[in-house]
């Protein structure tokens, strides 16, 4: 059980990314004032942490009834994260920012809680830590308690974001989100990578059990 729970917090550390985020937080809210990075920080973690929530309760039902395949969703994903890195690489974030609060858009939803914190990796990751069919209900507990403490620390991370943008300035802050995005970018090709090649596995299993 102890085993699980540290293998548990790794994985969900590694894919939600606490420090990615306060990256990508630094670059979208380096023009806000600090009541309106606070009240950003608080949305995106509440929005996030609802996702994720959901996905532990009924992802797998979820899925299961829409005939999707864990695959599938690791695939749109990883593509979906590869557009928002390359947005982030050659576009300028705090102006793209700009645009979505001028047309009423939040982007504590978008891209913060989606695809920032609740990664489709970390949706991934806890459909499958809390699998019904292999774990028990105070197991998938624990999984959720250690999920509910990185979301903490994210936020506090996202909360700590005035002090490192007075000290590193916009320029620093726009370096930050390049390598961010190029991380980002990498990132996504491994999920698209993994997915393929777990389907043709499945594929290829599939054909030599029709054999």
């Amino acid at each position: 059980m102890t085993e699980k729970f540290i293998r548990d917090a790794l994985i969900l550390w590694t894919t939600i990314d606490p420090i990615g985020t306060l990256a990508i937080f630094s670059a979208l809210t380096a023009h806000m004032t600090a009541t309106a990075r606070r009240r950003t920080a608080i949305k995106a973690t509440i929005y996030a942490t609802v996702i994720l929530f959901f996905s532990i309760v009924v992802g797998q039902l979820l899925l299961s009834a829409m005939g999707i395949r864990l695959i599938s969703l690791q695939l749109a994903g990883g593509l979906i994260l590869f557009l928002f890195g390359l947005k982030m690489i050659f576009g300028d974030m705090n102006k793209d920012a700009r645009k979505v609060e001028d047309a009423g858009h939040d982007i504590a939803v978008f891209p913060l809680a989606v695809p920032s914190i609740a990664t489709p990796g970390a949706i991934m990751a806890v459909i499958l830590m809390t699998d019904n069919h292999v774990y028990s209900i105070p197991t998938q507990i624990g999984t959720t308690l250690i999920m509910l403490a990185i979301m903490l620390v994210t936020f506090l991370l996202m909360l700590a974001a005035g002090p490192i943008i007075r000290v590193i300035g916009n320029n620093g802050s726009a370096i930050l989100v390049k390598v961010m995005g190029m991380i980002l970018t990498a990132l996504s090709i491994e999920f698209v990578m993994e997915a393929l090649k777990i389907s043709q596995w499945i594929g290829g299993d599939s054909i030599t059990s029709a054999g």
